[in-house]
């Protein structure tokens, strides 16, 4: 615990992460923010994302739950200037170095770093969930983007099957694109189903799914999928996305799952924050999905 944390009687989420090479969830940022299609300062976001963990408790006073866990920082992969293409083998490197650990963090960055964070769990054993308004299934003829790291994974020789996408919203993808997904086998859970039965409960059937057909499980955070009145931070955020409290809730099942082995966060742009409700809102996540790890 840090001096000032002491001094205020205070243990927040940031006295938790630091050097600590044993741990069993690592923290990675990567601020991946060339080939956007909606351009921004999402290579802001593992910074951001850092500076807001002490404004979070370490208790939840829900559940009467002090969490204990102890969370290395593995530092920020130099990406910030790389295309999708060159920051590929950089992130993968990384995330394939941590996977031995219980959980690891990847902060984006945007949704280009999907792709070499799925690699880094080994192609042949991994299952991929995405929260997300978009497919990401754009055709890759011109280049990788932010827009279509699951292509991009179906073309590197991913199973469809094995790919399970939560919280897709109407009037944001195209015809082509959901017809893609079906044909891949890929399973398509629209926003409506997350409203009408919660996000967390249609996150708990895919996972159960996913735990028949893999032996790892990598989900894709893509912070758009939430309501844009409770989420400006993105541009790809929509009006009528998922709630925040849906969002939590359902991070909190995915920490507890014992086959989640990596997690990234991405299309978090901190330079459209209004009243740091954009790094409010990552901080709280994290705090989500560590609450569920220490339930494993």
């Amino acid at each position: 615990m840090s001096e000032a944390s002491e001094a205020l009687g205070w243990r927040s989420m940031a006295d938790l992460v630091g050097d600590h090479a044993d741990a069993q969830v690592t923290l990675i940022g990567a601020g991946v923010n060339e080939r956007s299609l909606t351009p921004g300062r999402c290579d802001l976001g593992p910074k951001a994302f850092r500076a807001v963990l002490p404004r979070f408790s370490s208790y939840d006073v829900e559940t009467g739950q002090e969490l204990g866990l102890r969370v290395h920082d593995g530092g920020d992969v130099p990406v910030k200037a790389m295309s999708p293409a060159d920051a590929f083998e950089p992130v993968r490197e990384r995330v394939a170095r941590h996977a031995g650990s219980g959980l690891v963090v990847l902060i984006g960055g945007n949704n280009a770093i999907t792709r070499p964070g799925v690699h880094g769990l080994g192609l042949e054993r991994v299952g991929v969930l995405t929260l997300d308004a978009h497919f990401d299934l754009r055709d890759t003829d011109q280049g990788l983007t932010n827009g279509n790291p699951i292509q991009a994974l179906l073309e590197d020789g991913l199973d469809g099957q094995r790919i399970s996408q939560v919280g897709l919203a109407p009037f944001a993808n195209t015809r082509k694109a959901h017809e893609k997904a079906m044909a891949a086998g890929i399973s398509v859970r629209t926003v409506r189903e997350c409203r009408d039965l919660s996000t967390a409960f249609v996150v708990a059937e895919e996972l159960e799914r996913l735990s028949g057909l893999c032996e790892a499980i990598y989900v894709d955070f893509d912070i758009d999928v939430i309501d844009r009145s409770q989420w400006p931070a993105s541009p790809g955020a929509r009006p009528g996305g998922i709630s925040a409290q849906d969002f939590f809730d359902a991070t909190r099942v995915i920490g507890g799952h014992p086959r989640v082995r990596a997690v990234d966060l991405t299309e978090y742009d901190p330079s459209l924050e209004i009243g740091d409700l954009g790094s409010l809102t990552a901080g709280r996540w994290f705090c989500e999905l560590l609450a569920g790890f220490a339930q494993r």
